[in-house]
């Protein structure tokens, strides 16, 4: 049965930009799984339809429809049982939770830095979604929101220390090859490489190493979407 993705796109449609797909993706390829991915935007609601969901990623396997990023990397573990491990076994699932979380988080700081750039690669059609509702999370502007991003950077950097701190020890959070928990974080810097050009890692940062590592993975398949590096 053919895999289809439903990804976050901007007005090209190429351009892919939500951390949550990404870790999908980089989950689908690690099982080795063959996916239609198909761009989907902000207003494009009825296309989700069938999986009472208003937001992305969306996968459908046959007549399932599936949701929230979590539960699409738990079905594809159970339902792929003979392919590679996302998790390496029910503890190694109960620990990736926590990175999943702490994707999240790292989430949660960085759109206040890329949030207009996030803007301006919309369509015209999402862009008065787009800003009504941000605008009414922030309690300010978009531009109000990233004025200072310079200001922001170091605390998310200094944010990421205990993933410095391991990868100085290791290649992956998986140990010598990545799991879920590499692609669930991996995503939120992938988002970013996608829609914006302020970066988020210094060069030298251990952090900034694994992702190209990951960059390059499955034949280079997230170095090769469109983005700014």
């Amino acid at each position: 049965m053919t895999i289809k993705l439903f990804e976050l796109s901007g007005s090209d449609p190429e351009r892919r930009f939500s951390p949550y797909c990404w870790a999908i993706r980089m989950a689908l390829a690690h099982k080795g799984l063959d996916v239609q991915t198909i761009p989907w935007r902000f207003m494009d609601r009825d296309v989700l339809a069938p999986s009472g969901q208003t937001k992305v990623p969306v996968l459908v396997h046959g007549d399932k429809w599936l949701s929230e990023s979590w539960d699409i990397a738990n079905y594809l573990e159970q339902t792929f049982p003979d392919r590679p491990t996302l998790f390496g076994g029910p503890q190694g699932t109960a620990l990736s939770k926590f990175y999943c979380n702490f994707a999240v988080v790292m989430a949660s700081q960085a759109i206040r830095m890329i949030l207009v750039d996030i803007y301006d690669h919309l369509t015209e059609t999402d862009k008065p979604y787009f800003r009504e509702s941000r605008e009414q999370r922030f309690g300010m502007s978009l531009e109000q929101v990233v004025a200072d991003r310079e200001s922001k950077l170091q605390p998310f950097r200094d944010g990421l220390m205990p993933l410095r701190m391991t990868l100085k020890q290791q290649e992956f959070f998986g140990g010598d090859q990545p799991l879920y928990a590499d692609y669930a974080l991996f995503g939120v810097f992938q988002w970013a490489r996608c829609i914006s050009p302020f970066e988020l890692l210094a060069a030298d940062d251990p952090v900034a190493l694994w992702r190209t590592r990951l960059l390059n993975a499955f034949n280079g398949l997230a170095q090769s979407a469109p983005g700014y590096d």
